[in-house]
């Protein structure tokens, strides 16, 4: 959607009152969690997720069993919600222009949703904001790659612009002569060619901002993958007052940007000098973010939910120091032993089959903050 068009993209009046009707697109655990939340602060929610019986829409007032381009499941769910946020990123574009033009605030806007749809554009966004980033290069073929390899050097990071997530879609060119076998190895789409981050860490910031601009950020975060996949994340990172200020002018830089709405993830590598790169952002609850459920006095996921209402944005002050441990596949099953541990907290999203890899739950260790 253009920018012309997000500018006339309908508002919210005013703050929703309790017993209002939130609409969600995408019925997994990141739903589940936003459901969950807007329950407590007295709203009713509406989920739209083409998998019947979904996590969400078990929790929800109701769920609309349809694919997102169904126009006719759109115009139900804009005519039930008052306003429709997004669980992830991958919502078609085109359906959030439907339902903006069929009079649904929905929140955040189409130019967040465009930006990180397409890592191209998100980084091209990020550079003109001057946020930086690794150098990076637009890929279309073999010849587009062989010119990004020479400027850009080997090694790098060949990723599909669109879709991919958990290391999918991704493949190292080690020398320039891997570079035809990697685009292969990515389905020959349309990609992005980034240089490698130096990193000692990956930290990342969660944040929101209001409909009024108020903006109220996390602490940081430090995670840790395995396999391309985020396993566990401790919070509040320990980190310079330099580098958390560091992280919190670049978050409000994009915020501001976009003119955004929500909950906003930011994931940020923490160079050797104590420069920070992004290396991305999701216009979304985020999980780097699950600590804040048991860790702080608003969670990420009320927060969102205060932030496309119209509410103020609630306190992000810590009052516990977490460890957030994803539960991967048949990690579920240590689930009664989990439940036995007094300072865990555990968070199970009601799905079927734990397929290796497929993200089951989490927990959160908690300990004292210490000064």
């Amino acid at each position: 959607m253009s920018d012309a068009a997000s500018r006339s993209a309908p508002l919210l009046a005013g703050p929703l009152p309790p017993g209002s009707t939130l609409g969600i697109l995408g019925g997994g655990q990141l739903g589940r969690m936003l459901a969950l939340a807007a329950a407590r602060l007295g709203f009713d929610v509406v989920i739209l997720d083409p998998e019947e019986n979904s996590p969400a829409g078990r929790v929800a007032a109701r769920q609309i069993v349809a694919a997102y381009d169904d126009r006719w499941a759109l115009k139900r769910l804009a005519e039930a919600c008052d306003v429709i946020t997004y669980e992830f990123e991958n919502v078609p574009a085109d359906t959030v222009a439907e339902l903006t033009a069929l009079g649904a605030v929905v929140s955040p806007g189409a130019k967040a949703l465009a930006a990180a749809q397409d890592r191209v554009i998100e980084k091209s966004f990020l550079a003109e904001i001057g946020v930086p980033t690794v150098a990076f290069a637009a890929v279309k073929d073999a010849d587009s790659l062989a010119a990004a390899v020479a400027r850009i050097g080997a090694p790098s990071l060949l990723k599909t612009r669109r879709e991919g997530y958990d290391g999918k879609g991704q493949a190292w060119i080690q020398r320039a002569t891997d570079a035809e076998a990697a685009f292969e190895t990515i389905g020959r789409q349309a990609a992005i060619l980034e240089a490698p981050a130096d990193f000692g860490r990956e930290l990342s910031v969660i944040a929101a901002r209001g409909r009024d601009g108020e903006i109220a950020c996390y602490p940081l975060s430090d995670n840790h993958h395995e396999g391309g996949v985020l396993k566990r994340t401790v919070a509040p990172a320990k980190v310079t007052p330099a580098t958390r200020d560091q992280a919190e002018t670049i978050v409000i830089k994009i915020l501001t940007a976009l003119d955004y709405v929500g909950v906003i993830g930011v994931e940020l590598f923490e160079l050797a000098g104590g420069k920070l790169l992004v290396n991305e952002f999701a216009p979304r609850v985020h999980n780097t973010g699950h600590w804040t459920q048991d860790g702080c006095e608003v969670d990420q996921f009320e927060q969102h939910i205060r932030a496309v209402a119209g509410w103020p944005l609630g306190p992000t002050q810590p009052h516990a120091h977490v460890e957030m441990t994803n539960l991967l596949g048949a990690d579920i099953e240590a689930w009664k032993k989990l439940a036995g541990e007094p300072e865990t907290r555990l968070h199970l999203y009601g799905k079927g089959e734990a397929r290796p890899g497929r993200k089951m739950g989490h927990v959160n260790r908690l300990r004292p903050l210490k000064d």
